[in-house]
């Protein structure tokens, strides 16, 4: 599933993609405070919930709840109701923006839809986005280029039998380990970070040497075959030397040490946002 912050009226509505069932999950109290405009949306919804509970009501008994962050940056299970139980939700909330929000969640739907079948508009989709949370246009060209070779990688490891989870978790701590001195986890700590995207929060220079990391483990590994997963972590090892070898060069040459502390919110400051280069 994939967490993504929405837009409707200026109003940030956070909605949830879940790629097996292909169904967005919106935060019910945050379609509340943009219907209502009420001072407490939670509080609305506790009322308008145990009404409907009273009513016998479908749409509460197969009400979900899923884990979205909140204002204090720290993760809650959250009502969420798929676009079908918003519309349903939609009709029990007096509301004079209730039409103009059901015409929002359809548009939302579609364009999800419409992204799967052409990626180009979910690329053009995360250039907005990376852009409307201040990031620099080339940021956000290394970072675009950074998912494809990714892809690439995993794609490899995927055809050779690996399974996303911990063998890919392993091997991408090998590499990770191997170029930058430390493992996913010690990196997030090192940059402040907590359930944040490690590569969302990369300097320039940090996604650069690990692009040229994983890029040089699949073609090492489309070159060597191998079978077991402890010549994959061998590849894997290989391909973060490279990258290695790249950072200690241009520390030497520059005196700057690459891996840095830096965030996405103790990056570069541009007006009114928050900025990484």
């Amino acid at each position: 599933m994939k967490s993504q912050i929405q837009l409707f009226d200026e109003k940030k509505v956070r909605t949830v993609w879940d790629e097996e069932n292909e169904e967005w999950y919106f935060s019910i109290v945050d379609v509340v405070g943009v219907l209502t405009d009420s001072p407490n949306p939670n509080n609305y919804w506790k009322v308008l919930k145990n009404r409907l509970k009273k009513e016998g009501s479908q749409l509460v008994t197969n009400c979900n709840q899923l884990k979205m962050q909140s204002a204090d940056g720290k993760y809650y299970k959250t009502d969420v109701a798929s676009t079908d139980q918003l519309f349903r939700l939609i009709q029990s909330i007096p509301s004079p923006k209730a039409e103009p929000f059901k015409l929002w969640i359809a548009q939302v739907a579609k364009e999800r839809l419409d992204q799967m079948q052409d990626p180009e508009l979910s690329i053009e989709q995360a250039m907005m986005d990376y852009k409307r949370l201040g990031y620099s246009d080339s940021w956000i060209n290394q970072r675009l280029k950074s998912i494809e070779i990714r892809k690439d990688l995993t794609d490899e490891w995927k055809s050779r039998g690996l399974e996303e989870g911990v063998q890919f978790a392993t091997l991408t701590d090998i590499i990770y380990k191997t170029w930058a001195d430390k493992t996913a986890r010690e990196y997030k700590q090192y940059k402040g970070l907590k359930k944040e995207n490690l590569r969302d929060n990369m300097t320039n220079a940090e996604m650069v040497l690990n692009m040229l990391a994983e890029l040089s483990t699949k073609q090492i590994s489309e070159a060597g075959n191998p079978e077991t997963m402890e010549e994959h972590a061998q590849v894997a090892k290989r391909g973060g030397e490279i990258a290695l070898n790249a950072r200690l060069e241009l520390e030497a040459k520059t005196g700057k040490k690459v891996v840095s502390p830096l965030n996405a919110k103790k990056g570069l400051l541009s007006p009114g946002k928050k900025r990484i280069d």
